[in-house]
């Protein structure tokens, strides 16, 4: 398939659209806060960012290789990113398109518990990275955390699964179109050494807080010994 280079806005419907519709609900609330005295704080306003799927799940892929411990990340299109381009950012940045993460989806409503975060995150491994996993070898990667709980209700619970890396070099196409959406047109995977996925992050070469978090776990469990990128200048694929 020829490669993504832009993403086209057909329409904005941002005007005509319900706030509870959608992939992403946003309540638009007004509250006050009760206190232990009985009184309570003037009204104000609030706006909270749900959707249908409350949670997530985020997983990350590792293999022992001869150059040590590597890992997945995944490269995929990011139109909340990718829309920045035009806006003043606070520091210069580049044009987005794809942005690399690990492997990651949302569970489904309904669905609690370890077994169906495991179940979760064997599917995602299946269809964005081409990989087979068994769901019960997917370990919890310390507690789940939110990424914007001043406006997003969702939590995002990590993962790790150790599995055989394949034969590849550099970047490469996954297999399949993972859950059939154009989001997942032009996703590229990628295998790097963990401790230089780390320093990736510090430079701002990865620029995903659950992929840094996952990895930065991993390394500990694992007893991966992490540099900082001011240490260590070298190239972050080495």
């Amino acid at each position: 398939m020829p490669r993504v280079t832009a993403i086209e806005i057909v329409e904005d419907r941002s005007a005509q659209a319900r706030l509870d519709e959608g992939f992403l609900h946003l309540r638009r609330l007004r509250a006050r806060n009760r206190r232990a005295d009985g009184s309570a704080s003037p009204e104000y306003p609030i706006d909270v960012i749900d959707r249908p799927a409350l949670d997530a799940v985020a997983v990350c892929a590792w293999a022992r290789t001869p150059r040590g411990v590597e890992v997945l990340t995944r490269r995929g299109l990011r139109p909340a990113a990718y829309f920045r381009r035009g806006r003043r950012a606070a520091l210069p940045e580049p044009e987005y398109l794809l942005v690399e993460e690990i492997v990651a989806g949302v569970v489904e409503p309904g669905e609690t518990g370890l077994a169906a975060l495991q179940r979760r995150g064997a599917d995602e491994l299946r269809e964005e990275a081409g990989l087979e996993v068994a769901p019960g070898a997917l370990r919890p990667l310390g507690g789940p955390f939110f990424l914007l709980p001043g406006i997003a209700s969702e939590k995002i619970h990590l993962l790790e699964v150790e599995v055989a890396r394949p034969p590849v070099d550099g970047p490469y196409e996954a297999e399949g179109d993972g859950d059939g959406s154009p989001l997942e047109e032009g996703a590229l995977l990628e295998w790097r050494v963990l401790a230089a996925a780390v320093r990736a992050c510090e430079a701002g070469e990865i620029e995903d807080a659950k992929t840094e978090l996952a990895l930065r776990r991993l390394a500990g469990r694992l007893g991966v010994a992490l540099a900082s990128a001011e240490e260590s200048p070298a190239a972050s694929r080495r």
